[in-house]
């Protein structure tokens, strides 16, 4: 059975829906004015006005979570873009008044839109990128996706960790065929093979100051792990930052075959566990920009012409809805010239929809790259 209540992050009691305590307050007036005077160009600083601060100051969701668990990233993180993440599921209605311009603003999603019905599309509309194996190195497709009854990182005790690892864990170790694998849990594994599947970019690691600061490194390594097939071509991630981030990959730029395999994955585990689904943003994620399809596709491609002149291959990215990060991902480098670019809209679009908006920004980035001088 789940837990359905966790000890909040800022006290120490297990609550229901309520007001929060006056040491929370106290720390968030202290930090708002911070933020306040900052230079930060963060969504959080342009959206959490001192009405709206007041009006959402004391409250508290049924899983403990308060403002102060959704906004410490970017209190702490004056360079955040977005600083802000939901501490549980209930946060997106609660606290509503901050999260819905912030969605606005990143997603260009408005307070009347809903997200339409999942709608995966046929899966043969999408051919092989880059046949000639010239320019892409591996592709890779995932989504995420919530677990009924659960808060997010910043108010899991122990218990949810292990529970939801449970239950994810005995759903996987059914699965077959292409999808049969082994699951891997961080408590116990060796340092030098986590470190392996952290350099061939399998696997996550702790240390994300962004993620630290919302408090989403809780309980480390407990409940965490990764389950792959022999292939490593289908993994999951198990309580990283959502509870559970499926995803495929390959070398090569076969984007369809990748889209298949990925959503014969989902469609299993469906079969099996409860997610959270919401009419309005589609599937719930921890953090904002994900919410929606929360499918994030994604090519490691080398593209030595257009990177000579990052500010344009940055607004070619922009204009096909796509965003240029470095090889391992949000907030690193580039290595050998290698980048990874991705879609950047989820919410809004149906998942079809969001993989051919991805497949034909990435042919059109191509066309750039072969016609440059």
């Amino acid at each position: 059975m789940s837990l359905s209540k966790s000890k909040c992050t800022r006290c120490e009691e297990s609550c229901g829906k309520g007001k929060a305590s006056v040491d929370v307050i106290r720390k968030l007036e202290a930090a708002f004015d911070k933020l306040a005077s900052s230079n930060s160009t963060s969504l959080l600083k342009r959206y959490l006005t001192r009405t709206i601060f007041d009006d959402l100051k004391t409250r508290k969701t049924s899983f403990g979570s308060t403002l102060l668990d959704c906004i410490q990233s970017g209190l702490e993180n004056f360079d955040s873009s977005i600083g802000v993440y939901a501490a549980d599921p209930e946060c997106y209605s609660l606290f509503a008044e901050l999260f819905d311009p912030i969605i606005e603003a990143y997603h260009g999603f408005k307070k009347s839109d809903r997200q339409p019905p999942t709608a995966w599309g046929p899966v043969d509309t999408f051919a092989n990128l880059d046949p000639k194996d010239e320019y892409i190195v591996s592709t890779r497709i995932r989504c995420c996706r919530t677990v009924k009854g659960y808060p997010f990182n910043p108010c899991m005790a122990a218990d949810h960790y292990r529970e939801i690892e449970r239950q994810i864990v005995s759903v996987l170790n059914e699965l077959s065929g292409e999808y049969r694998g082994i699951y891997h849990p961080l408590t116990g594994m060796p340092k030098d093979v986590q470190q392996n599947l952290i350099d061939s970019h399998y696997l996550f690691k702790e240390g994300d100051r962004f993620l630290q600061s919302a408090n989403a490194c809780r309980h480390w390594p407990t409940g965490r792990g990764i389950f792959f097939n022999d292939k490593k071509t289908f993994l999951v991630w198990v309580c990283e930052e959502d509870h559970l981030r499926i995803m495929c990959m390959q070398p090569g730029g076969n984007v369809g075959e990748v889209y298949r395999r990925l959503v014969g994955a989902v469609t299993e585990l469906e079969k099996k566990l409860t997610f959270i689904r919401s009419d309005r943003f589609g599937y719930v994620t921890f953090c904002p920009t994900n919410l929606g399809t929360t499918i994030r596709a994604s090519v490691h491609i080398k593209l030595p012409k257009l990177a000579s002149n990052m500010d344009k291959l940055k607004n070619l990215a922009e204009k096909y809805h796509l965003q240029v990060r470095g090889t391992a991902g949000e907030h690193t480098e580039s290595e050998g010239g290698v980048y990874d670019l991705s879609n950047k809209r989820r919410l809004g679009l149906t998942e079809h929809e969001v993989m051919k908006e991805m497949y034909t920004g990435i042919s059109e980035i191509l066309k750039h790259e072969k016609s440059a001088k």
